[in-house]
């Protein structure tokens, strides 16, 4: 067996995404469902993206879901315990309407399976930016669900964020595997090629939603996602 670890990214990955096109559906739904709570859209906005930064730059001292509310505190004057429920209920309902915004990938579900016959841990290292509940969700647009992966990572159970190659250290801890026996398969040259292979990962750069970096471009193995599942049957 080559690998004993196999990660997939989410957005870009193993579901395409336009992400301007997403994030502004995604924004305007969710100003619209916690506006009849007393939340201002401006207030929100501000509120999301500081959290965003926050659990981004997080150093491993607090959960990212602790990290999120706090700094979304700073902006919003609706307490968190009226809040939260109300973006559970979202991202199981409402969130669902962001799918018209994202395109289709039949080979989602296979490329899945064929990753667990080739490793023993499949993992989906979609960034944890987002709570289980759009994680679950944003799964199901292409088939998938966390009962597909060994592990899932979302805000309520990380506590680093790509592209800090902690995030992937963190995970190799978890699963008790080493760097150099894994693939990372994403779309990013940032946040998935260089943050895991400067660790020592196996990388695989899927190219149908291709995110460029200037500053860290990506000369390794890559292809669109129908070739690197002909890649994965390969080892």
């Amino acid at each position: 067996m080559k690998y004993k670890g196999i990660f997939f990214d989410m957005d870009g990955t193993l579901l395409p995404m336009d992400t301007d096109g997403f994030t502004k559906a995604y924004i305007s739904l969710l100003c619209k469902k916690l506006y009849p709570l007393g939340v201002n859209p401006d207030d929100m906005v501000k509120g999301l993206w500081k959290g965003v930064g926050y659990m981004v730059k997080n150093d491993g001292s607090s959960m990212n879901i602790d990290v999120f509310w706090k700094a979304y505190a700073e902006h919003v004057n609706v307490p968190r315990d009226k809040v939260e429920p109300v973006c559970d209920e979202f991202y199981h309902n409402e969130f669902k309407m962001v799918k018209d915004t994202l395109g289709e990938n039949p080979l989602a579900v296979e490329a899945v399976k064929e990753a667990h016959k080739k490793a023993e841990h499949v993992v989906l290292a979609t960034n944890p930016l987002f709570p289980f509940a759009a994680q679950d969700t944003r799964m199901e647009f292409v088939g998938l669900s966390r009962d597909d992966f060994d592990y899932v990572t979302a805000y309520d159970n990380s506590m680093y964020c790509k592209p800090n190659p902690q995030y992937y250290v963190w995970l190799l801890k978890m699963l008790n595997i080493k760097a150099e026996e894994c693939l990372m398969i994403g779309n990013d040259e940032y946040e998935d090629m260089y943050a895991a292979g400067c660790i020592g990962m196996d990388t695989y750069l899927v190219t149908d939603c291709l995110l460029k970096d200037d500053k860290h471009p990506y000369t390794g193995k890559s292809g669109t996602f129908g070739e690197m599942l002909e890649y994965l049957k390969s080892l």
